[in-house]
C-alpha cells in the first residue's frame, strides 16, 4: 500500500490540471499531503485484512472500516468525491453504479493479499462493489489488482511487461498501445476508470524505477494523485521503493495510520 500512498502524494499538488506535464517537478513539494486516495486505501487494507477471506462479511467490513476512517481522520489536503461524501453520510449507504477510479486508487491491499490471479480479481470486485458498481469501476479495481500481482509475482522485465501488459489489454479492453507522449497531449483531469486507469498502467509499463514511474504518471496531467496512487502501487510491487523516498512519505502520515500500514505490512510478511 506504500506505494500508492506515496504516489497520492507526490501527485497531490498537481491534481486539476495544476502541472506543467513535465517529470522534471520537485518530488515532494512544499504542498505535497496525502488525501483521501491514502485514508480510503488504508482503510480498505484494514478491512480486507480483518475480513481474512471470509466472503460472508467481506461487504459489512468494508462499508464500516471505510464510513470509521473517514469520519476518524481528518483530511490534510482535499476531500472526498460529492456523491462519495453522500454515500458516508447514508443512513443505509448502498452502491451507486459509479465508475469513477475510486475503486482503482484504493484497491492496492488486494494485490498482495492473495495466491492466484483469479482470486485476487475476485476480491478487487468484491472491494469495489460497495460502492464502485458499474462495470467499468469493477474493472478499474481489477486491472489494478492484477497488475499488482503480476508484478510481485512474476517481476518487472521487459519480457514480463509485454506479457502482462497483453494480459490486461485483452482481459479488460483497456489501449495500452499508446506511449506517455502520446497520452499527454490530450489527457486531462477526468475522475473515471476508463481514463485514469489505462494512463496509470501506460505510465508503469514505460517506467524504469519507481520514481520514474511516478514521474511520467504525473507528467501526463489530469487526476494526478489518483493515477500516480495506481502507478505508484504497482511500480513499488514491482521494482520496490528507494529507502530515502520510503521515510520521506512515511514522514506525512501519523502515528495511527502508520500503524496500519505496518499491521498490513506484518500481515503480508506472515
Amino acid at each position: 500500500m506504500l506505494g500508492a500512498i506515496i504516489g497520492d502524494i507526490v501527485g497531490s499538488p498537481y491534481e486539476f490540471d495544476r502541472g506543467t506535464k513535465s517529470v522534471n517537478f520537485p518530488l515532494f513539494a512544499a504542498d505535497a499531503n496525502y488525501t483521501d486516495d491514502t485514508l480510503l486505501t488504508l482503510a480498505l487494507g484494514q478491512a480486507m485484512m480483518d475480513a481474512a477471506g471470509d466472503e460472508t462479511i467481506a461487504d459489512e467490513l468494508i462499508v464500516r472500516t471505510m464510513r470509521e476512517f473517514a469520519a476518524r481522520y481528518p483530511l490534510p489536503k482535499g476531500g472526498f468525491g460529492g456523491r462519495f461524501t453522500q454515500w458516508l453520510l447514508s443512513k443505509n449507504p448502498q452502491p451507486y453504479g459509479s465508475f469513477g477510479n475510486g475503486s482503482a486508487m484504493r484497491v492496492s491491499s488486494v494485490g498482495w493479499l492473495y495466491d492466484t490471479l483469479e482470486t485476487t480479481e475476485h476480491w478487487a470486485k468484491i472491494s469495489a462493489r460497495v460502492t464502485h458498481n458499474h462495470p467499468e469501476g469493477i474493472k478499474g479495481a481489477q486491472a489494478t489488482a492484477a497488475a499488482i500481482f503480476l508484478a510481485r509475482t512474476e517481476g518487472a522485465t521487459s519480457h514480463t511487461k509485454i506479457r502482462h501488459r497483453n494480459y490486461l489489454a485483452e482481459r479488460f479492453g483497456y489501449d495500452l498501445s499508446r506511449s506517455c507522449d502520446e497520452i499527454r497531449v490530450r489527457h486531462h483531469h477526468q475522475e473515471t476508470c476508463q481514463l485514469s486507469v489505462p494512463a496509470a498502467l501506460s505510465a508503469y509499463f514505460e517506467s524504469t524505477d519507481f520514481e520514474n514511474a511516478l514521474r511520467l504518471v504525473i507528467s501526463l496531467g489530469g487526476d494526478t494523485d489518483t493515477e500516480a496512487a495506481i502507478t505508484g502501487a504497482i511500480a513499488a510491487a514491482a521494482y520496490g521503493i528507494p529507502e530515502p523516498i520510503i521515510i520521506k512519505g512515511r514522514s506525512y502520515l501519523p502515528p495511527d495510520l502508520l500503524a496500519v500500514l505496518d499491521r498490513f505490512s506484518a500481515f503480508v510478511e506472515a
